[in-house]
């Protein structure tokens, strides 16, 4: 397990982190049991919809469950638990896209600002050294893009894409850390 101490004053200033807190920060291994509780978190409508780029079925368990227990079996995909203390908070995974790595991450929204998707982000990316590596992310999800930018992503380009979570084609910015 990996735990995570914030103690740069001024970094924890600066991004309103809160350093008791994300001393409880921890990733581990996503395991089978986890899914359950991440296909429940699709059903928040308001992250669901800053997510944009879901499931196309985001009701079928079943289909969930077994297409993310095939992810924890591939060797292209490092899938971790964020942990909070004892509670799952959400879920951070690198996988691969046409050879391109790419991140992706979710947070329960119980947990949004406080500073838990930074630190578990710039957490992951110590063990996970897979460069260049993109985050894409909707044009409006401003807290996702500032949580790619305090871990140095930067943006290098926009494109579109359907959004099952809207179902409308939508912009979305593509950020890269090298």
């Amino acid at each position: 397990m990996l735990a995570v101490i914030v103690t740069d004053i001024a970094y924890r200033t600066r991004y309103r982190i809160n350093p008791v807190l994300n001393k409880q920060i921890q990733l581990r291994r996503t395991e089978k049991l986890d899914l359950e509780l991440f296909f429940r978190f699709q059903f928040d409508e308001q992250a669901k919809y800053l997510a944009a780029f879901t499931n196309k079925d985001s009701t079928d368990r079943e289909a969930y469950i077994e297409r993310f227990t095939k992810f924890l079996n591939d060797p292209t995909i490092n899938m971790q638990t964020i942990l909070v203390g004892q509670t799952i908070a959400g879920s951070i995974a690198k996988f691969e896209i046409e050879g391109k790595a790419e991140i992706t991450y979710w947070i329960d929204r119980g947990f949004w600002g406080k500073g838990i998707a930074t630190t578990a982000l710039r957490s992951f990316l110590t063990v996970e050294n897979t460069r260049p590596i993109l985050g894409r992310v909707a044009f409006d999800n401003l807290g996702s893009q500032k949580v790619l930018e305090r871990c140095d992503f930067v943006k290098i380009g926009t494109d579109r894409g359907f959004a099952n979570a809207r179902q409308a084609e939508i912009e979305e910015f593509i950020y890269q850390l090298t």
